[in-house]
């Protein structure tokens, strides 16, 4: 008994001297974060970030959250966010033809008007469905005039501060209520024998543009493949030069949309056998003018996209039509009027600011889709629009499930890659553009927690740094 008690004695002596289990205590989200700015932020850059709980209803994170930023296509949350507000936020994107007057025998006695709705979706099928719906009625001639109606937004063709020379990339459409194929066209190269020209594919087809054929087959001497047309003067001369060693496409804007939308639709028209006589002499096969609906008035036909199909693509795909075409959309329905400017949808995202409880003259916003240098916004009122969206079920839902998702689909599918803590556990917005890249959503933490965030790095030349920071700091929240 006595060396039991010994032995129990000196373990409890000795203790103390065994090598113990260290724990290492988690630091602070702030910390966290702060040491993430401190060695991985890009040199010479400078970060905002806010980041809200919005299960517990409380701020997590601040850094500089007040501090306005350029948000380059984050600023399609405000833009998005603010159209699904609206009570008429699922009516659709609607394209029309009407007529005015009668038919008589095989000859429509009166004009035609093609009526632009500002879809962005509006591709070259939706035409042909257009013009098929059109054909069915029983005439083969118009004895009058075609006309575009193109006022439901003034003659501007580009946003406040969109940089001229970005033209003729595919991102900068010229905007117009009427839009085919987005403004675009893309050009399909499949290489021949070696030193020959390759073979090219228009689409959509139209003998609205012209095309050169500077290719050449398998041919490295020949240089980078290209796509570009003759845009300092507005022409519409596409050229495609560069070598093609195996299928290549690219894409170019055409000037002048809604020209580009007419000729192709009354072409299709002539291709389906109707021939347009007008009334008076005219040199061209159509013209622009507005309709107004009388006792002769007829529809004819009518195309619709869905709302939920539009943010999907300006959320998915960052695309800038798509979110102009709703800020477009965004003003008329806010404003009553059938003639709008981008004034009145950037009013009615300020009149959202004001009942959040900000001063919208702390902002500048200049555009719809984040493409102008003016717009400034701080990554505090990002966060506002994401938890207003949060606490509108009906906003929310449409919203979410169009957000990318880290290392899915979308402008993150080649970010947050399998293995880390942000791999499809955020749905965010990107936006980018030279020494400019943001991103904003939601994401959720492992305690559960669904977080709203915003971060605005700015004056990073390397995007792929600041990029790499984002996903680390969206790994933190997580953790």
């Amino acid at each position: 008994m006595k060396r039991i008690l010994l032995l129990l004695i000196l373990s409890v002596c000795l203790l103390p001297l065994w090598p113990q289990e260290t724990v290492t205590p988690v630091k602070p989200l702030s910390a966290r974060i702060d040491a993430l700015i401190e060695h991985k932020l890009p040199a010479g850059s400078n970060v905002v970030i806010s980041v809200y709980d919005l299960t517990a209803g409380k701020p997590l994170y601040g850094y500089q959250a007040d501090k306005l930023s350029r948000p380059a296509s984050t600023m399609k949350l405000l833009t998005t966010i603010t159209a699904l507000s609206r009570p008429e936020a699922d009516e659709p994107f609607r394209t029309e033809v009407w007529y005015q007057g009668t038919i008589e025998r095989d000859t429509l006695q009166g004009d035609m008007y093609v009526i632009g709705g500002y879809d962005p979706e509006f591709d070259e099928e939706a035409l042909d469905s257009l013009v098929a719906t059109v054909a069915r009625f029983p005439f083969s001639v118009i004895k009058g005039k075609v006309y575009g109606d193109v006022s439901m937004k003034d003659s501007l063709y580009w946003g406040s501060g969109w940089l001229w020379d970005d033209t003729p990339y595919s991102f900068q459409p010229y905007l117009s209520p009427l839009m085919l194929n987005k403004g675009v066209v893309k050009v399909t190269a499949t290489p021949g024998e070696r030193g020959d020209s390759a073979r090219l594919e228009c689409t959509p087809a139209s003998s609205y543009y012209t095309l050169t054929n500077k290719t050449q087959s398998r041919t490295p001497s020949a240089g980078r493949f290209r796509v570009s047309r003759d845009w300092l003067v507005n022409g519409n001369n596409i050229t495609v030069t560069g070598n093609v060693d195996a299928r290549r496409a690219g894409t170019v804007n055409i000037f002048s949309s809604q020209d580009f939308f007419m000729h192709t639709f009354m072409e299709r028209l002539q291709a389906r056998g109707i021939r347009c006589i007008p009334a008076v002499d005219a040199e061209v096969s159509y013209l622009f003018g507005e309709f107004r609906q009388d006792s002769l008035s007829v529809r004819m036909a009518s195309y619709e996209t869905s709302v939920q199909d539009v943010v999907k693509q300006i959320m998915k795909e960052s695309d800038n039509l798509n979110a102009e075409a709703m800020l477009c959309r965004l003003g008329v329905q806010s404003s009553g009027k059938k003639r709008v400017s981008a004034e009145d949808g950037l009013s009615a995202i300020r009149m959202l600011i004001k009942e959040m409880g900000y001063n919208p003259d702390r902002y500048n916003l200049a555009d719809g889709c984040g493409l102008s240098n003016y717009n400034y916004i701080s990554p505090e009122l990002l966060v506002s629009f994401l938890r207003y969206a949060y606490s509108r079920t009906d906003v929310f839902q449409k919203l979410y499930k169009a957000l990318p998702i880290g290392g899915v689909d979308g402008t993150l599918e080649f970010r947050m890659k399998k293995g880390t803590l942000s791999h499809r556990n955020v749905h965010a917005k990107t936006g980018s553009f030279t020494a400019i890249n943001c991103l904003a959503g939601y994401l959720k933490a492992r305690n559960g927690h669904e977080i709203a965030f915003a971060i605005m790095n700015q004056n990073a030349l390397s995007g792929r740094e600041a990029r790499a920071f984002q996903d680390a700091v969206c790994d933190e929240m997580i953790r």
